[in-house]
């Protein structure tokens, strides 16, 4: 890599965010009061105490809605209390009763628009009005719902061949417009189906189904409180699924350690004070890790291999003692392979890339050892590296070797951080579906559905930048703030002929659009919707495959707002309507009248969803089937789970380099920004910083508080750049630094993507500091 003049620079000019007005040490301690008070307090201010009290007792109970913000299961016996700090956030974000007035739009063109934050733009409240944005103009203007309609299927019914146009889809939709959405778009005629997964658990769905047929989390809920061992691996859960805490609190209790793997340091992991408890509002609370692990970005997989190694070890040492034989034998392949393979492990090449000392490796590997039962549970601090696929792969290796799938208390746990991400695969929301479900589709509705795969997010990026893509919908979401490369990323949004948002509130995606935008308002989850039929229900997927019906309980922010169903279902009469013979064989008005139609027609196509307006109406839902979990079977071209062989490629690092992770701040969503305070890290008032280990700022000649641009280096030679960070001297690993998403996406290659899964690789990247 060079540090000369770069061909081509690619930066976001001046920072949008301001520096933090203060930097305190960060905290160790998760919850309690202050979670009580940063819950309640912005949601009485911003909705009212009825409205609150109203909604927030509602979340995440069987006759209520579900949260937004996250996909954590919900427990058998539910609190009064069922939501965390970060899910009233999110609730008060999108129950608000501030609305974006007919003026804004003459007020605000859209090159003022482009110069506002995520954070300025999240608080002008609620859409409730369709907008369009003809080309050449720079501001929105209302239109009638007919006339925007009217435009999407002149637009679309223009394009030269389907595969013109990419649909975008965000994990909030529900299952009955993510289904209606997929199918409207494969009657269209094109797979171009991204969504947010392809940027956080592709790379999860990838590994998993490659080695036991199934790209889901293998427990339950309840499996928490059964485990001997936990091992949380690039994970924050104290901000990004809180009410994790309390299913640690409760394994802790039945005696589990818990170890946590992470180059930073998280409040939620070291000590949790429960604010349901009398010991986490007035006593010390809950130590959770046992033993905390700082790992150096990229080393994940060097560990687990190691670890690996050190139980085939233990397994020579004492024969018969240690590996689930059995089980190895009957319900899996591969170990001989393994076994050879992890002979060879360079110890030096694993401490090298982990960061650790072979004692603290060793605690780990005895800890699994006595361990029974053993939960590996993992986030985006795994899946967005360039190893993540064959890294997980090595969870499934550890964790068959000992017989840890299938089986009360242990398995393999994704935790997916979008409320239905999940739920929208299994409907269909994915550009490479197999065969088999497109035929059910092509038999239910008498379709010929496309079955060339289509473009994932990346790939929308490209073919945008490109010219073969020239018109984008998003059903929610905000690819453009999302995606990495941002300058990239926009330059290849601001090239396509039409952009279409389906949101509920502003965000970058509306402010970095195509020659000609539309924005169309839709309800919020936690909003009444009723259709021609009477009040309908919509359902979700959990990250543990549980599935459970939503219903709002506050009536519509403003009259005329059209639920996602009843935009899709409109939108396919519109669009399909337009070519010759009509729209085709499928019946959108019956569907957009009653989900339960819907419903039926999903019980005929996904598997495992047969008899679903039946079971979606028990209390607490159904759980999917899912064989690895439930019988040890494995969906498997041979049957059997697979351990595999992953050649190690630690991230190499330059000297005066670090390896840069993007992550969120307490005070977040996704690239939703309620404030910019980030309360467990200490940083106050502003995102414009960057965590560096103190040792290495020593080294570099920087001093805590100085303003820094971080400059990205990859290969294709072009110098990315962040302006403006303030230094903050922090308790990161050695050779590790943290920046804030999606702020610095800016820094991550359009083509730096994680092998096989295409995720891009917004973990280790390469970056220098240079005086601002």
């Amino acid at each position: 890599m060079t540090t000369q003049q770069p061909e081509e620079v690619r930066d976001d000019g001046e920072p949008q965010e301001p520096q933090p007005t203060a930097t305190r040490p960060p905290k160790d301690w998760a919850a309690g009061v202050p979670g009580i008070v940063h819950a309640l307090v912005p949601a009485v201010r911003g909705m009212g105490a009825g409205r609150t009290a109203k909604l927030l007792l509602s979340m995440n109970h069987k006759d209520g809605f579900d949260c937004m913000s996250c996909a954590w299961p919900d427990p058998d016996r539910r609190k009064p209390a069922e939501f965390c700090e970060n899910g009233a956030k999110a609730v008060t974000w999108e129950a608000t009763p501030l609305v974006v007035e007919p003026e804004f739009w003459a007020e605000h063109p859209l090159s003022d628009l482009r110069t506002r934050t995520e954070h300025w733009l999240g608080q002008q409240g609620r859409l409730v009005e369709p907008v369009h944005k003809a080309a050449g103009s720079d501001h929105y203007v209302p239109v009638s719902w007919e006339e925007a309609f009217g435009i999407v299927a002149d637009r679309l019914g223009g394009l030269a061949t389907p595969d013109e146009a990419s649909f975008y889809t965000s994990g909030r939709t529900s299952n009955e417009a993510a289904f209606v959405y997929q199918l409207f778009v494969r009657a269209f005629g094109t797979n171009n189906l991204p969504d947010c997964s392809n940027m956080c658990h592709e790379s999860t769905g990838a590994a998993l189904g490659e080695t036991i047929g199934v790209g889901k989390a293998t427990i339950t809920y309840d499996d928490f409180a059964l485990a001997d061992l936990i091992v949380i691996m690039g994970q924050n859960p104290g901000s990004n699924h809180p009410r994790m805490l309390t299913a640690l609190e409760e394994a802790k209790q039945h005696g589990a350690s818990i170890v946590a793997v992470n180059p930073l340091p998280e409040a939620g992991l070291k000590r949790y004070k429960n604010p349901q408890t009398v010991r986490g509002l007035a006593g010390r609370g809950t130590e959770l890790a046992d033993q905390f692990l700082q790992i150096r970005l990229g080393g994940d997989m060097a560990l687990l291999q190691a670890v690996s190694k050190r139980v085939l070890e233990a397994e020579a040492a004492a024969p018969g003692t240690v590996l689930d034989h059995a089980f190895l034998a009957e319900r899996t392949s591969g170990l001989e392979e393994l076994a050879a393979h992890l002979a060879d492990l360079d110890e030096a090449a694993v401490l090298a890339a982990t960061g650790l000392t072979s004692r603290e490796i060793d605690e780990l590997a005895d800890r699994y050892v006595r361990a029974d039962n053993v939960i590996v549970t993992w986030a985006m601090g795994l899946t967005q590296h360039a190893k993540a696929v064959p890294t997980i792969k090595e969870i499934v290796n550890l964790l068959l070797l000992r017989g840890n799938i299938g089986r009360p208390g242990a398995g393999a746990s994704p935790i997916r951080g979008h409320s239905n991400v999940q739920g929208d695969r299994t409907m269909g929301i994915w550009e490479q579906m197999p065969d088999g479900f497109l035929d059910a589709l092509d038999a239910e509705f008498g379709l010929q559905v496309p079955r060339a795969h289509g473009l994932d997010a990346v790939g929308t990026v490209e073919a945008m930048a490109d010219g073969r893509v020239k018109a984008l919908v998003a059903l929610g979401g905000n690819l453009v703030g999302a995606i990495s490369d941002t300058v990239a990323a926009e330059a290849a949004v601001a090239r396509t002929d039409l952009t279409v948002q389906i949101s509920t509130k502003l965000n970058r995606s509306h402010a970095v659009v195509g020659r000609e935008a539309l924005i169309l308002p839709t309800l919020g989850r936690t909003e009444i919707d009723r259709q021609a039929s009477g009040e309908q229900f919509v359902s979700v997927e959990d990250t543990v495959c549980a599935v459970h019906a939503s219903r709002g309980k506050v009536g519509p922010v403003a009259p005329g707002l059209l639920s996602e169903v009843s935009i899709v279902t409109r939108m396919a009469r519109a669009v399909l309507g337009r070519r010759p013979g009509g729209p085709g064989p499928v019946d959108w008005a019956a569907m957009e009248r009653d989900y339960d139609a819907i419903r039926e027609h999903v019980a005929r196509v996904v598997p495992g969803c047969e008899g679903y307006n039946a079971k979606i109406r028990r209390e607490g839902g159904f759980r999917l089937p899912h064989g690895p979990r439930d019988s040890r079977t494995f969906p498997t071209d041979d049957g059997r789970a697979h351990l595999t062989v992953n050649e190690l490629a630690p991230v190499e690092c330059p000297p005066g380099r670090l390896l840069l992770q993007t992550i969120r701040s307490h005070d977040q969503f996704n690239t939703t920004i309620y404030r910019r305070d980030d309360r467990y890290r200490g940083i106050k008032g502003g995102r414009a910083v960057v965590l560096v280990n103190p040792d290495d700022l020593a080294e570099l000649g920087l001093a805590d508080g100085v303003t820094v641009d971080v400059h990205g280096e990859y290969h294709d030679g072009v110098d990315r750049v962040l302006r403006g960070q303030r230094v903050v001297a922090y308790p990161t690993a050695r050779g590790c630094a943290a920046a804030y998403f999606p702020e610095a996406n800016v820094l991550v290659p359009l083509g730096a993507t994680a092998e096989t899964s295409r995720t891009p690789v917004s973990k280790a990247v390469v970056v220098r500091l240079e005086p601002a």
